[in-house]
């Protein structure tokens, strides 16, 4: 069993799956502000209603960022606390390859920009690519790997161009300067399902983490800078 989490997306999104995953148990509260309320309560809901405990659970699933400073470390606090306590691993799942992810689940697409607003004037960009995974028995989106990293994820300034000419997914879309012939779906909206079906695919091809290297993702170096001490105005 695995259970799934995300309060990057601004929301709340809790998902237990099997290891073929199949779900057990879904939930998603929209909105942020009371993450911090809500997501504990919901884990026990899950648990609940899927009948288990967290002595069944293999590993929890989360998403590691980039994104929205508070929601990435919601996440990774409570991922982290909850793997200490019950001696559970860890597997973090990109935001941008969840934008992927749901975004051929919805649309059918196979190679994709991921594009999430990152504010001050930005976007958290990435290039994904649907591969099949023989250990996992499934095709999941996977990042591109450029030249000189291990990811395409990066931060783009707002009007920005890209390289090729793909469909673009993601809140991020109508930020940048695209070509009129691509394709582009800006209502791309993942939830721990998807968190987690990434989860089962990357822990049985490398396992998870223990809670000490559970690590979020900014990109933004300053991310947990104010406006002010980043000598923004």
């Amino acid at each position: 069993m695995f259970l799934a989490m995300d309060t990057v997306f601004d929301q709340c999104s809790i998902a237990i799956l099997d290891g073929s995953g199949q779900v057990l148990s879904s939930q998603t509260e929209t909105g942020k502000r009371q993450q911090t309320q809500q997501v504990l309560p919901m884990i026990d809901a899950a648990l609940s209603e899927a009948q288990i405990s967290f002595a069944d659970i293999q590993a929890f699933v989360f998403n590691r960022g980039p994104g929205a400073f508070s929601g990435i470390r919601i996440n990774t606090a409570v991922v982290q606390a909850l793997s200490f306590a019950h001696d559970i691993p860890c597997v973090g799942i990109s935001s941008l390859q969840a934008i992927a992810q749901c975004a051929h689940q919805k649309y059918g697409l196979t190679e994709v920009y991921s594009a999430l607003d990152a504010r001050m004037q930005q976007v958290y960009f990435g290039q994904y690519e649907l591969k099949n995974d023989e250990q996992a028995g499934r095709a999941v989106m996977q990042p591109v790997l450029s030249n000189d990293s291990d990811s395409t994820e990066q931060l783009l300034d707002y009007d920005s161009q890209t390289a090729l000419n793909l469909a673009v997914v993601g809140n991020g879309t109508p930020l940048l300067a695209l070509d009129g012939q691509q394709v582009c779906h800006e209502d791309v909206h993942p939830d721990a399902v998807v968190i987690g079906l990434l989860g089962i695919v990357q822990f049985s091809t490398s396992g998870g983490t223990d809670a000490a290297n559970a690590l979020p993702r900014y990109l933004r170096n300053q991310a947990w800078k104010t406006l002010k001490e980043q000598g923004k105005a």
